[in-house]
């Protein structure tokens, strides 16, 4: 465990459950563990004991990728761990594919209503179509900008046409929409939604005062740090200051709150696992300061962030997690945007 893990509090130790298995965090409450296909290989998802419109069984928050594996996995849960009883519903805290992949597929299995909100809904259904400007190829252009000129890289990402409609093979076609501070009825009891920005476009957490339990999804992670990137669909976005922002609106929550993120274990210390995640960022932005005395592209960045080989996938959210820093110390001033003269466009301490 690293220094930063081990100031935070995990009540189920080393459990992790096995794909197709659940563990129980309390009564009606329980936690599934899905595959990934990515370095970052698996997905919390929550299923809770709920009735809706008559029917008893489950709602779920978040859903896993569309892949063969979790198919398995949740076929699994179905017929054992829940023991044949259905989904009532499926809320998603967010558009990426690990948390949305088969979200048409198990409410159309079980004709439970999808929830989430709107600008997370809008997102997953242009993915999903790979309309331009959100597709694979739209992004070459934008990577280029900010100077990355390795042409077997750019030919991967300009392959990756089909990503996300592959890890999403079907989507809802209507949804009940989720909106900031409302407050829905799971289980008879009262969840309210808390919504952040910076990691994707609508973000909903889920606090439920009477249990003490967050549902984080990617806002609050305690061992990595949530992505936070600059894309081509927004290129003069600046996320990291929104995903700092939206941190300040769990301060209101207890401390011994126990937190249930997407990736990695149960913990409590929320306010002390965000204090650390300010202190990352604070560190990141000096860095990144400190480089630009020259001017610099956000390709020369990167291997200042990531100091590690990066394939396709892992590179353009590095790049994008690189102009999210130099973005957001440009909009404070702290650096200048130079157009380049050769296209590339580079910061340089103001």
């Amino acid at each position: 465990m690293n220094p930063l893990e081990s100031q935070l509090a995990y009540p189920f130790g080393d459990t992790i459950p096995a794909p197709g298995a659940l563990h129980e965090v309390l009564p009606g409450l329980r936690w599934a563990r899905m595959p990934l296909p990515f370095a970052l290989d698996h997905i919390n998802l929550w299923l809770l004991d709920d009735e809706q419109e008559g029917r008893r069984g489950w709602s779920l928050v978040d859903c896993g990728a569309g892949t063969d594996a979790t198919r398995a996995a949740w076929e699994q849960v179905l017929a054992e761990g829940l023991a044949g009883a259905p989904l009532v519903r499926v809320i998603a805290t967010h558009c990426h594919p690990d948390h949305v992949g088969l979200s048409g597929w198990l409410c159309s299995r079980f004709a439970a209503p999808f929830w989430t909100t709107t600008g997370e809904f809008a997102f997953m259904r242009m993915m999903a179509a790979a309309l331009p400007g959100v597709d694979g190829p739209s992004a070459i252009p934008h990577f280029e900008r900010h100077g990355l000129v390795d042409t077997a890289m750019l030919e991967q990402m300009r392959s990756r046409r089909s990503y996300y409609p592959s890890l999403v093979p079907a989507v809802p076609e209507a949804y009940t929409r989720l909106q900031d501070g409302q407050e829905v009825r799971i289980g008879g009891r009262a969840w309210r939604v808390i919504t952040g920005f910076g990691h994707s476009p609508e973000h909903a957490s889920l606090y439920c005062s009477e249990l003490k339990v967050l549902v984080s999804g990617d806002m609050v992670l305690p061992r990595i740090s949530t992505n936070v990137s600059v894309f081509a669909v927004e290129p003069e976005g600046n996320p990291l200051q929104m995903y700092l922002d939206s941190l300040g609106k769990f301060a209101g929550l207890p401390d011994d709150t126990l937190v249930l993120p997407a990736h990695g274990k149960p913990f409590r210390g929320l306010h002390t696992r965000i204090a650390q995640l300010h202190a990352h960022h604070e560190a990141r932005l000096a860095e990144v300061v400190e480089a630009c005395a020259e001017p610099k592209s956000a390709v020369d960045i990167v291997p200042l962030m990531f100091r590690r080989q990066l394939d396709a996938h892992q590179l353009s959210f590095a790049l994008g997690e690189a102009l999210a820093h130099l973005h957001k110390l440009w909009r404070d001033g702290v650096l200048r945007r130079l157009p380049g003269v050769d296209g590339v466009i580079r910061f340089q301490q103001a």
